[in-house]
């Protein structure tokens, strides 16, 4: 048992904040760590203490690992939680955070280096007889040889980075005719990315829907699953819309799926907050994709359906301490949605659109969680992730929790950047998600830029009767043209392929 008295966090925006505030009631001191361009960021003025650790671009500042564990020794600082991203996977900054006697917030170097590995991975666990997506157990270099195992596991297949993430170094391929081209970009893809070229082939599921598992281990070999989230909702392999449970589990699988995650969990002795991925097909099978070695950014939506806080029980394990639950005292209660709200232009291909928000108000009431670094007046800097805030909501089931959100986003003003919130409207009022018959193709299959082309003086009658009908909690989605219609009218200041 080692009590943690100091937290500096290796992080910015609205996940620096959230651990702080959890940080905070829990009576631990925090501590910032900002680039340049983050200078006047709400992170750095809510935290107790902040230092400057260089320039505004990643590398000269989040990512120098280095000179944050420096700043931990001139504060005495006991630990460093890593939030996601920047260095939360990084082996080797966690075995230097261990080295310098800091306690890091997180797994071992050892459990993120197996899992950072695709191919490691699928290698540990196989002992546990985890379903897997059929294919290479290995990398493959060779492209006849790649050729002739792709053949055998049927086109179409897919080649995947064996370090990869965010779909780089990923490439699906229809026939062998061109599978020579699109695995060398694939290789050339991993490598400019990962610096580590290797791939490997996997049968390509051309429908899935992505399901993932949270799990929490602790320093004692209690190991646990806290449901499901559903991430289908995705642009570029990048999920937007997250909800918990999914509208289509069964209780027995699962049941099923949260013992498999835990055999993954046990197969690399895992320790703190992590995330175990699957694909689920038509057929309601399910493969072992990965696992993310952090807490992830929908982590909100698991908290609202367990009422428990993951950053503290993060910080409870940090510390030695043993999980206060086991897996039956576990339940699900209600149903979250997780809208990411990006400074992206879904009508322009959900390109970044950065510049100052001229206005920003955030929704309120019952039900709703705003997770966000920004404030009125701030400027989205290029240098980073165009995400704005994580909007959730929370409701006794599924359809009150989607009736919460479109008011939310309704009531949720942004000006002077684009975002992603009049694709939230529309996700929410189609049929398909309505249903819960949607998977990681919806954008490709259901949406178009078009739908939100529309004036936002047409229609305004068939605009709240959409609404109206949906907070009244029927089934029936708004049309297109009304989803377009709240979308213009949420955002008076949309314009359209602008470049700066």
């Amino acid at each position: 048992m080692r009590k943690i008295n100091k937290i500096l966090v290796a992080n910015r925006g609205e996940i620096a904040l959230r651990v702080m505030r959890t940080a905070k009631e829990m009576g631990i001191k925090t501590v910032a760590v900002y680039s340049e361009a983050d200078r006047n960021a709400l992170h750095v003025r809510f935290a107790d203490e902040a230092v400057c650790v260089g320039g505004p671009k990643s590398s000269e500042s989040y990512l120098r690992g280095d000179v944050i564990i420096q700043v931990c020794k001139d504060l005495g600082v006991d630990a460093i939680h890593p939030g996601y991203g920047f260095l939360s996977e990084n082996a080797g900054f966690a075995k230097a955070v261990q080295e310098a006697g800091l306690i890091f917030i997180g797994p071992s170097p050892e459990a993120i280096e197996l899992m950072g590995s695709k191919l490691a991975a699928k290698a540990a666990v196989a002992k546990y007889d985890i379903p897997m997506v059929p294919g290479t157990e290995e990398a493959i270099t060779d492209v006849e040889e790649a050729k002739q195992i792709a053949r055998q596991v049927g086109f179409p297949i897919l080649i995947k980075a064996s370090a990869g993430g965010g779909g780089k170094g990923m490439r699906v391929v229809e026939s062998a005719e061109v599978f020579e081209e699109q695995m060398q970009l694939a290789v050339s893809e991993a490598t400019s990315a990962f610096g580590d070229g290797s791939v490997f082939i996997e049968k390509y599921i051309g429908s899935p829907r992505h399901i993932e598992i949270q799990v929490l281990g602790d320093t004692h070999g209690n190991i646990v699953h806290l449901f499901e989230r559903e991430c289908s909702i995705q642009r570029r392999h990048q999920k937007v819309i997250e909800e918990a449970p999914s509208a289509i589990l069964t209780p027995a699988l699962r049941e099923e799926m949260g013992r498999n995650a835990v055999n993954v969990a046990k197969a690399c002795d895992y320790v703190g907050a992590g995330t175990v991925e699957f694909l689920l097909d038509e057929n309601m099978n399910f493969y072992f994709l990965e696992m993310n070695t952090r807490l992830q950014v929908e982590h909100p939506v698991t908290e609202q359906i367990t009422g428990l806080d993951l950053v503290k029980e993060q910080i409870l394990i940090a510390e030695g301490n043993a999980l206060s639950f086991r897996q039956d005292d576990l339940k699900i209660n209600g149903h979250a949605l997780e809208l990411r709200v990006y400074a992206e232009d879904p009508a322009n291909n959900f390109l970044p659109d950065i510049g100052k928000l001229e206005t920003y108000r955030r929704p309120q009431g019952l039900g709703v969680r705003v997770d966000d670094g920004f404030e009125q007046g701030m400027e989205i800097p290029i240098y980073y992730d165009p995400m704005i805030a994580k909007l959730v909501t929370f409701g006794k089931d599924r359809q009150e929790a989607i009736a919460k959100m479109l008011r939310a986003i309704a009531e949720y003003q942004i000006t002077g950047i684009e975002t992603t919130l009049p694709f939230g409207t529309y996700v929410l009022q189609h049929e398909a998600f309505v249903s819960g018959n949607f998977d990681t193709k919806f954008i490709e299959r259901h949406f178009s830029p078009d739908v939100l082309e529309r004036k936002p003086d047409e229609g305004a009658d068939e605009v709240a009767a959409a609404l109206a009908a949906v907070l009244m909690n029927k089934q029936k989605p708004a049309t297109a043209d009304a989803v377009a219609l709240t979308s213009e009218k949420q955002n008076a200041n949309w314009r359209r392929n602008r470049t700066r």
